[in-house]
């Protein structure tokens, strides 16, 4: 009894088996914990003057602290609430010489100041749910800005951060348009 069947399960198993080994190649340990970015700018959108005004208040802001704003070099994805991941998007990176990996700055844009305020809202409350807390490590410190109809969005770990800088990129930001506080 064991004639076809048996060997058609056995198979079916030695296929099944294939198919892990060929997905757990792809990963490796090193990998573990890494977040691969993606793309910077969302879904089929472009970006208006609006997020160039918001990025002339960045600049200044940041200058005001000695603090350099730069066009990102790599894309860059945070933990976003679903309004910021349908958002049209720009990434800047704060210049950090001892930290270069660090200091990105993302700017969403919306229709007008209500639904900035309303994304940011979702964003904060986002962050202190389990979800958003589970895509971040525990101790990021996360600005969340509304500049007009864009949302500023930086996050940081303090325990991790290798430049002297790194708390200035909060304060400087910290004086841009109207906050939205996330628990720590």
């Amino acid at each position: 009894m064991t004639g076809r069947g048996g060997r058609r399960a056995w198979g079916a198993g030695v296929a099944l088996a294939a198919v892990v080994l060929a997905v757990s190649a792809c990963g490796s340990i090193e990998d573990a914990g890494r977040s691969f970015p993606v793309g910077s700018v969302g879904p089929a959108k472009t970006v208006s003057p609006a997020v160039d005004l918001t990025r002339a208040e960045l600049v200044r802001v940041l200058r005001a602290h000695n603090l350099q704003l730069g066009d990102t070099q790599v894309p860059v994805r945070k933990a976003e609430s679903p309004l910021l991941v349908d958002a049209a998007r720009a990434v800047y990176q704060v210049i950090l010489p001892k930290d270069p990996s660090k200091g990105y700055v993302v700017v969403y844009e919306f229709s007008d100041p209500t639904h900035a305020a309303s994304a940011a809202a979702e964003q904060q409350v986002y962050l202190a749910s389990g979800p958003g807390r589970v895509q971040t490590p525990q101790g990021t410190i996360t600005v969340i800005r509304q500049v007009g109809s864009t949302v500023v969005l930086y996050d940081w770990l303090p325990g991790a951060a290798q430049d002297p800088s790194a708390p200035d990129v909060q304060t400087a930001l910290e004086e841009l348009g109207i906050g939205f506080p996330v628990a720590p």
